[in-house]
């Protein structure tokens, strides 16, 4: 008989459990989606990574993951670790209810919904990625605007890491059941860049290293 308590008890908590995991993620859904609707206050920025009026930030996510570099072949016959094409691969958070969770997946993938800011043809290696950790709702950006690391004290304060950056949609893409949380994304920040650059040890062709950084993203869409 006590076995078969502890049991019910066991199971009655791990049903406890799963509801309330299922109620902070909805909630924290919910708070995302009315985020969208409010202002997030991004630092000042200077003009080149600043994007234009008519613009609006809506979402922020602090990153957290690599900057991948490979080791390629320079004109004057030596080798140095290059960035081009860019692979970053992050994992962005937010704050909710006291709990930090997953917002938002960045990585390199194929433009799959390209607009008229896309390059033609587009990169093969594919292009910088952010996609909804809620509504798998995608956005594709390029950097239009750049500044060096340690230039501005408000925005970009960490001398010797990546460039802080100003990215422009160049695709967008709704998540299988409609969602559009970056389906609207026009521009994004690359801010507060720590970590991340390039490597500068020797190397050898085809050698690759995958170097730590954090980042703030901002988030923009056009004003309605």
């Amino acid at each position: 008989m006590s076995y078969h308590v502890d049991q019910q008890i066991k199971t009655t908590a791990r049903v406890r459990n799963l509801f309330a995991s299922a109620f902070l993620l909805a909630s924290a859904f919910s708070t995302v989606n009315q985020a969208a609707a409010q202002k997030v206050m991004p630092p000042p920025t200077p003009a080149a990574i600043t994007p234009p009026s008519g613009n609006t930030a809506y979402l922020v996510g602090n990153a957290f993951g690599t900057q991948g570099y490979t080791c390629l072949p320079t004109g004057t016959g030596g080798t140095s670790w290059t960035v081009n094409p860019a692979r970053p691969e992050a994992t962005l958070f937010a704050d909710f209810f006291g709990q930090t969770l997953q917002i938002i997946a960045h990585f390199l993938s194929p433009d799959a919904n390209p607009n008229q800011f896309a390059p033609n043809p587009l990169p093969p290696g594919g292009n910088a990625t952010w996609q909804s950790s809620f509504d798998t709702s995608k956005v594709w950006a390029t950097a239009v605007g750049h500044i060096d690391a340690g230039s501005d004290p408000a925005s970009c304060p960490n001398a010797g890491a990546i460039p802080c950056l100003l990215l422009q949609s160049i695709g967008n893409q709704e998540g299988p059941t409609g969602g559009r949380l970056m389906a609207k994304t026009t521009f994004v920040q690359r801010l507060n860049t720590n970590g991340g650059s390039a490597p500068t040890t020797a190397c050898s062709v085809g050698q690759t290293q995958l170097v730590p950084y954090t980042a703030d993203y901002y988030f923009f869409r056009a004003d309605q």
